[in-house]
């Protein structure tokens, strides 16, 4: 078994039929969250498995086989969803081919080293954090501080995977907020 990826988080019910709303957390629900797909439930507990989905008014909306009330939707407030890292995939539909041309999961920007563009080092790559406005990467310092630096390709022009960093192009001030 490898690394558990989160893919969303179980939020309120809705309806009266077990629908529940889902805080997503991948770039691809359509696939993740497809008829028949199984999800586990960090922390344990049964495999939830996925009956049917669908969007309404901007948000994603689920039923999971044996859950048929609102009862049963209400106890599955909170539980976050994951996939197995051995079992994702490709991170995008090869027939689907991003604008950029690149996507990266979490686990492949944690660890990472941030320079500036003329190389002076930033820190490392501690953690990406999802936001409803979009990701940030937090970047330890090495004196103990903690940058959040929008991931937007206008900021991180350039991540290097195999070379173990990427390129933070801050705008002025940016990195004086820590």
């Amino acid at each position: 078994m490898g690394e558990a990826i989160v893919v969303g988080r179980i939020g309120k019910p809705h309806g009266v039929r077990g629908d529940v709303t889902v805080e997503v957390r991948t770039d691809l629900p359509d696939r993740r969250f497809a008829p028949g797909s199984k999800l586990d439930r960090s922390g344990g507990g049964p495999d939830l498995v996925i009956e049917d989905s669908r969007w309404h008014s901007g948000r994603l909306l689920v039923r999971f086989e044996g859950v048929a009330d609102r009862t049963g939707a209400e106890s599955l407030r909170g539980v976050v969803l994951t996939i197995d890292a051995d079992l994702a995939g490709d991170a995008v539909d090869p027939d689907e081919a991003d604008e950029g041309g690149e996507f990266w999961w979490d686990r492949d920007l944690v660890g990472l080293r941030a320079v500036t563009p003329d190389g002076s080092p930033l820190g490392e790559v501690t953690d990406v954090v999802h936001t409803a406005a979009g990701e940030l990467l937090a970047i330890g310092t090495p004196t103990g501080g903690e940058h959040l630096v929008p991931f937007v390709r206008e900021i991180v022009p350039t991540v290097d995977r195999a070379g173990g960093l990427l390129v933070v192009d801050a705008p002025p001030g940016l990195l004086d907020l820590d």
